[in-house]
């Protein structure tokens, strides 16, 4: 199941809107077949990993996929459930239960109603690799990457907002990367207006998987660029699973202070910078014991000269 979590990355972002899905069909202790969900949501994992297969491999075989097949029936193509039951592997693994009320434990049912062996887990892996999706069904609004280059002193830019460039090439290609994984991208209005950034990808044959542009603004925004006066608004990006928040210091502050973040990427630069500006703002801590406790690390390592680290926010 990890295996296939780890799969699931290759549908992050394109798989928008359905969920970013993989499957891995193991028979005689080797994977026989996999998939991952497609851009635009079709075929499904299952769909891509069962085609193909022969009745004798898939009649000894398990099927482990990081979400629950679908259930609902669907203009653009069979339900997933319909899919597995025709092909009749021995056994299907199920990471996370599907949240979607078409589907919700549905899918299981179905399949057990079949005689088929359903194992359904309660799968961190998955549930990470499921994470913008999962956010959108429970909470209503997408998941938050929220992204800090800084000094080792806590600094993003000289006093004078100069912050080109804090990290090194290694590391920059790294958050165009990260963009390229989202959905959307937003920073506030005074970096909006004082840097007019791109907000793209611009690595080799990325360039078209540049997120929706957001701004957090009530000013006007050009053409094909989202305002959005409030980070609450999030909620209103529609079909945005995964979001980059890049600053300024104001914006992810704000974005801090209601809780909207779920991931901090920090790139840390080896240079002191002193009197500069801060990462962030006021974040309205009343004791320094309310700053505990909130934040686990993920992810550690070394980008050239810089450093990264993931930390998740433990809820």
């Amino acid at each position: 199941m990890a295996a296939a979590a780890r799969l699931a990355a290759r549908a992050r972002p394109l798989s928008r809107p359905n969920p970013g899905v993989a499957a891995l069909v193991v028979a005689g202790g080797r994977v026989a077949a996999r998939g991952w969900t497609q851009a635009g949501g079709r075929p499904h994992a299952e769909a891509m990993a069962l085609a193909g297969l022969a009745p004798e491999v898939l009649a000894r075989a398990a099927l482990y996929v990081t979400l629950e097949p679908c259930a609902h029936v669907s203009a653009r193509g069979p339900s997933c459930t319909d899919l597995i039951l025709a092909a009749r592997p021995a056994r299907v693994v199920i990471g996370q239960r599907d949240p979607d009320p078409r589907t919700a434990g549905a899918g299981q049912a179905r399949l057990e109603a079949a005689g088929t062996a359903v194992t359904l887990l309660d799968d961190p892996a998955s549930a990470a690799s499921l994470a913008g999706f999962l956010t959108r069904q429970h909470q209503g609004r997408p998941w938050v990457t929220l992204k800090l280059a800084m000094s080792l002193d806590g600094c993003i830019a000289l006093a004078d907002g100069t912050s080109q460039w804090i990290t090194g090439e290694a590391a920059r290609a790294h958050v165009h990367a990260q963009r390229a994984r989202h959905d959307a991208i937003l920073v506030g209005g005074g970096t909006w207006r004082t840097d007019r950034p791109r907000l793209d990808v611009r690595l080799p044959g990325l360039a078209a998987r540049s997120p929706q542009r957001v701004v957090l603004t009530r000013g006007e925004v050009p053409e094909g660029t989202t305002a959005l006066p409030s980070p609450a608004a999030i909620a209103g990006l529609e079909g945005v699973q995964y979001l980059y928040v890049e600053g300024g210091a104001e914006t992810a502050a704000a974005f801090i202070a209601a809780d909207l973040v779920d991931e901090v990427h920090i790139y840390t630069a080896p240079i002191l910078i002193g009197d500069g500006k801060r990462a962030t703002g006021a974040l309205g801590l009343a004791q320094l014991g309310d700053a505990h406790g909130r934040w686990h690390l993920r992810e550690r390592r070394q980008l050239g000269s810089d450093s990264f680290a993931a930390y998740w926010r433990t809820r």
